[in-house]
């Protein structure tokens, strides 16, 4: 629709590389215009015409006139002229009416700033003015229309421009402003932080990196492209839809309806998306918080969502998924996907803590300790290798996003580890998690220790996977949780096995990030003699 928002005044604007409309000279352009049925081209309309009249025996203004075309109908008849020649189809027919041109499609210009279309404006006036000179109550009608049409174009462009400046002049501002946050976030789960968190998924980096994420896409699409029968007819919500992947694959899938809410500005990119791949008659954009919007149905059939973040919980998107079960999940509706595990193991790894760790205390020479600052405070998001982990994993806390409840979201969890090895001491915990993708509501949850493989070959249509040290790595790798080198289990030899507790919560100051609590000690209560050690990290 770019074309026909070129404007043939004189009077031009143009955007600044700060996203602001600058005025520039007030130049008259000449213009080109390509015929309707070959590659010439003329100064003006009225030799184009001519020439197709002459040569192609096609007068435009003689069939504006006799199907009565506006504005908005010129425009389509011209792009389905052009769409014909450029597929080498045959001649036009022979009694051309108005449902041969009525697909919203040919709103889409063929040729990229097709003069004539912007000239279509002059065309129509010279066929409707009347004697005096003065315009009748249709003309009128019908510039208004356009020039209501030209001011959403204009805005649409600015908010494209715009979406490319994302995340700026936030982080001076207070997090989770009262005027910024969902009610219901903010009562259920403290305060947000305002609009950083959208604003940083207006990028196209974050969503390369998760479209490139083969593990994470592919099941996914596997999920759904496999279980059509599933999909078909069903109205879908895709919560976070990013890009609009997830609505693409539903709506391949045989979709009677998909909604797609995002309340970053990348909504603009998912629609721009699907209307490229003629997706727009299935799929519907909805921009905001899906707390806060209001949604074209009253409820769906199946909720697609990637919430998951570091350590699975980190970012804080769960809560919405389980706001629009409740609001919006037909009884029996399906979730995917349906269930998560988290996972935890201890882990020693020398050659991981000289790189990384004790590195700093000797850098050229130099103790550089204070770049250490945080070292052991903060959760690391890394992938390590299987042979990194000292003891088996525990599988500490378990999903069912069918039946959880947001204040669940915080938990405290047991967890024990027989150590695999005796290693010089205990260097800290590596956490990651599993998805798992059912095929219906009353599907049972997987058992803890249930591993993906296992899951899928199950039954039939089951997909899952793995973002633990066994698997692909993929993007959200593993959270590592460093000990310092003063604990009691890395200065004495470690038992055969040790547990303790595990506690999830969200920090007071910034809802979207995590505290992660752990407890150690000997399976029998002591930790090398020492009794029970309690670390604390954040992941923010």
């Amino acid at each position: 629709m770019s074309a026909i928002s070129a404007s043939s005044s004189s009077s031009a604007t143009d955007v600044s590389d700060d996203g602001e409309w600058l005025d520039v000279e007030n130049d008259e352009e000449s213009i080109t215009i390509v015929s309707l049925f070959d590659s010439q081209t003329f100064p003006s309309w009225i030799e184009m015409l001519n020439h197709c009249k002459q040569r192609y025996n096609f007068d435009m203004i003689a069939t504006m006139k006799s199907l009565q075309l506006d504005f908005h109908g010129a425009v389509k008849l011209v792009n389905f002229i052009r769409s014909r020649v450029r597929d080498q189809q045959q001649a036009l027919p022979e009694n051309l009416t108005l449902a041969d041109f009525q697909d919203d499609c040919y709103f889409k210009p063929v040729l990229e700033n097709d003069a004539l279309i912007v000239s279509l404006d002059e065309i129509l006036g010279s066929e409707v003015a009347k004697a005096d000179g003065q315009l009748d109550n249709s003309r009128q009608e019908l510039l208004a229309q356009k020039r209501v049409l030209e001011a959403e174009l204009d805005l649409v462009r600015s908010q494209f421009s715009n979406y490319r400046l994302a995340v700026q002049e936030t982080l001076d501002r207070r997090w989770g402003s009262d005027s910024e946050q969902s009610p219901s976030k903010a009562s259920a789960s403290g305060e947000d932080r305002g609009n950083y968190y959208f604003e940083s998924y207006a990028s196209n980096d974050i969503h390369e990196t998760m479209l490139k994420d083969a593990v994470r896409t592919d099941a996914y699409r596997d999920f759904i492209y496999h279980n059509k029968h599933l999909i078909k007819g069903k109205v879908v919500l895709d919560i976070g839809c990013g890009t609009g992947i997830l609505s693409m694959f539903c709506a391949k899938a045989g979709a009677s309806r998909v909604i797609a809410v995002d309340k970053s500005d990348i909504i603009e990119k998912a629609a721009e998306n699907i209307f490229n791949n003629d997706l727009s008659d299935i799929i519907s954009c909805v921009k905001g918080a899906i707390e806060d919007v209001k949604l074209p149905v009253d409820e769906v059939d199946i909720i697609v969502s990637e919430w998951m973040g570091y350590c699975l919980l980190y970012e804080a998107m769960l809560p919405s998924v389980l706001y629009a079960r409740d609001r919006y999940l037909k009884p029996g509706g399906l979730l995917i996907p349906s269930s998560a595990t988290l996972w935890m193991a201890p882990v020693q790894d020398t050659e991981y803590m000289s790189e990384h760790v004790s590195y700093w205390r000797d850098v050229y020479g130099f103790d550089m300790k204070a770049m250490q600052e945080g070292i052991f405070d903060e959760v690391k998001v890394e992938a390590l290798p299987k042979s990194s982990l000292c003891g088996e994993p525990y599988p500490f806390k378990t999903l069912d996003l069918r039946t959880i409840k947001p204040q669940d979201l915080s938990f405290t969890a047991g967890w024990e580890s027989r150590l695999l090895r005796q290693p010089d001491g205990l260097d800290g915990f590596l956490i990651w998690f599993d998805n798992f993708f059912a095929t219906s509501s009353d599907e049972p949850m997987p058992d803890p220790e249930m591993t993906p493989d296992v899951w899928a070959k199950a039954k039939q249509g089951n997909v899952a996977f793995t973002t633990g040290p066994s698997g692909i790595v993929t993007h959200w790798k593993q959270g590592l949780l460093l000990v310092p080198p003063e604990n009691p289990l890395s200065r004495s030899a470690l038992p055969d096995a040790i547990s303790g507790q595990i506690a999830f919560a969200a920090l007071e100051e910034n809802a979207r990030a995590l505290r992660i609590d752990v407890t150690c000690s000997a399976k029998d209560g002591s930790a090398g003699g020492q009794g029970e050690k309690n670390w604390s990290w954040k992941l923010v």
